[in-house]
Formats: C-alpha cells, sequence, structure tokens
C-alpha cells in the first residue's frame, strides 16, 4: 500500500439558501469553525486551509489522524471547531489558535480543538470525486474513526427528514444552521455549487479591511471603526459599511500593528464612500480578510448592526464576495 500523501484540493462550497425540500437529500449541522482538509498517509499528516495554505502547524494534536485510519492514504475535508461547556462549537476561542503556527502546550491544552470530519475526498489512492455524496459518507462511515479520539468526530448526517424542522433544532441547540447535500452529487472543489445548499441562522459575511477610522473617548489612541468591502459580480470592491463593536483589547491592538504595515493614500474602493464615513478615514490596502455577523443586508448594500468575529487568515482575499 502506497503511504504517499494525496494531492489535497480547494473544497467544495455551498449556496446560500432555505434549506432544500422533496427527496434525495441529506442533511449536516453547520459547524462555526475553520474548513481545513486533511491527508494522511503512513506516519504524515498534511491539513490545508480552504485557499491552500498548509495549517498543519497550527494544530498538532490532529497528528491522531494517521493512527486512527490505521496509515492509509486519506484526503478529508471538514471543519475545525472548539466547543463550549454545552459541547457546542463557539467560533471566539478558536481566534486565539488560528494565528498561532506552532502552538504551546499550554495553548492547546487550554484551547483544544477538534476536526469534524464530514467528507471524503480519497482512499487508498482512489481518488472519490466522481463517487456521489451518499457513497462517499458510507465510505467515510467504513473508516471508523468517529468517538475514538475527542480529537475527531465524524458529525452525523440526517435523511429522510424535513430540513426546515432540522433547522429549528439547530436552533433550539444553538447551532450555526444546516446544510443540506443532494445525495448524489459529486464533489466539485473550489466550486461554490447548487447541490449543497446552507442555510445560516446567524448571519455572517467575510469582508475585506480597506480602511479605518481612530477611536474615541475610551478608544482614544487605538481605532474606532473598520471600514469593510467585499467583490461583487463584476468584481468590483463595494463599500459595505463599517464595524466598530465586537473587539477585545488584545484585537484592536493587532489589528493596529497589521493596518500600520498596509497603509496607502487613497480609498480602494470602486464606488464612492459616504463623505460622512470617508473623512477621517485612514485608508489600507485591502489584504486583510475578516468576519463579522450582522442583522441585516440593506437595498444599499450596507451590513446593518455589524460586529466584529475576527480575522481569518484561512480566506483568500481574493475570493470575499458578498453573499
Amino acid at each position: 500500500m502506497t503511504t504517499t500523501l494525496p494531492e489535497p484540493v480547494t473544497p467544495m462550497l455551498a449556496t446560500p439558501g432555505e434549506p432544500p425540500s422533496g427527496p434525495g437529500w441529506a442533511f449536516e449541522f453547520k459547524w462555526d469553525g475553520v474548513r481545513a482538509v486533511a491527508a494522511a498517509a503512513g506516519d504524515q499528516v498534511r491539513l490545508y486551509s480552504r485557499n491552500g495554505n498548509d495549517i498543519t502547524g497550527g494544530y498538532p494534536e490532529l497528528a491522531v489522524l494517521s493512527d486512527l485510519v490505521g496509515g492509509r492514504p486519506v484526503l478529508l475535508d471538514g471543519e475545525i471547531v472548539t466547543l463550549d461547556e454545552a459541547g457546542r462549537p463557539d467560533f471566539a476561542p478558536l481566534q486565539q489558535r488560528m494565528h498561532v503556527r506552532a502552538p504551546s502546550s499550554w495553548l492547546v491544552d487550554r484551547i483544544p480543538i477538534s476536526y469534524y470530519v464530514f467528507d471524503l475526498l480519497d482512499l487508498d489512492g482512489r481518488r472519490l470525486l466522481s463517487r456521489s455524496y451518499q457513497q462517499r459518507r458510507e465510505l467515510l462511515a467504513e473508516l471508523a474513526v468517529d468517538g475514538v479520539s475527542p480529537r475527531v468526530r465524524v458529525p452525523p448526517q440526517y435523511t429522510g427528514v424535513d430540513g426546515r424542522q432540522l433547522l429549528e433544532v439547530a436552533r433550539l441547540h444553538g447551532l450555526e444552521g444546516v446544510v443540506g447535500k443532494r445525495l448524489t452529487s459529486r464533489y466539485e472543489p473550489g466550486r461554490r455549487s447548487p447541490a449543497w445548499t446552507k442555510t445560516a441562522l446567524l448571519h455572517t459575511q467575510e469582508v475585506l479591511i480597506c480602511g479605518w477610522t481612530p477611536g474615541a473617548g475610551r478608544r482614544t489612541g487605538t481605532l474606532g471603526a473598520l471600514l469593510m468591502g467585499a467583490y461583487d459580480d463584476e468584481v468590483k470592491l463595494r463599500y459595505l459599511g463599517d464595524v466598530g463593536t465586537g473587539f477585545t483589547e488584545r484585537m484592536l491592538e493587532d489589528l493596529l500593528v497589521r493596518l500600520a504595515a498596509l497603509e496607502q493614500p487613497g480609498s480602494p474602493f470602486d464606488e464612492p464612500v459616504p463623505r460622512e464615513h470617508a473623512r477621517r478615514t485612514r485608508w489600507v490596502r485591502p489584504q486583510l480578510v475578516g468576519e463579522v455577523e450582522y442583522r441585516k443586508l440593506t437595498p444599499d448594500r450596507r451590513l446593518r448592526h455589524a460586529a466584529w468575529r475576527g480575522l481569518r487568515p484561512d480566506k483568500d482575499p481574493a475570493q470575499v464576495i458578498l453573499s
């Protein structure tokens, strides 16, 4: 049996929408974490972010994957999560792991992570991308990695259920939402496919930091708000508004250092920014990806009541699209 690591792929993405109805669909809960593709073979394990970066060093506890699969060459797709006391994914503490390439044993013990595996893309040198979702899940179940280690879990899939009812279950348990996956669907690397449909209870949006305004009052000497942008279907950088809440002191300090290195003289947007927002802004190159949660998207494409969730170094700035 070969011990060569399978070649990674760019993860398949889901299309936002209401839970699909009718036969032929399976549903999974939506996990609030960091997407990761994991390759294992022999005693080797490699982890890749959604934009293809090697993030293996950041999650040393997932070296256990090689033992769980018995050294077989596999390529897995899943989500790295941290859990709260009730066992629900909690994105906030994961922020403290995402930016660390070689975490200390103290940090690993303080903020443990788990890898929730929901797809199998390669097994024993066989590419499974053309197999149906149902077949891939059956092969994943045969690997029998679920429950052996708290670091790796295979969350359940649900067939023959109403997606709207499962969405209510997610709401009751404080989960992020559900994903419907067509049982016959093949795996389409890098594509946002209607064969996978995600319904989020919490509205989130990846954003590009395009500028910042100085703070006042207790925020004097640091930043007050970030100006957010995202690309539209014509690859034009659009202004989405600003966000001034959700920051910790540590986040503010880190952002100021990062933004200072990216300053530029003018706005990076492909449309005018309202004068009241632009007049005190210090513009930056749109290279830092963040994530916000928000209450609604206005007709003029502004994110209302946005709150900062954190930087997303696992995301490619060129792929930050207004969803």
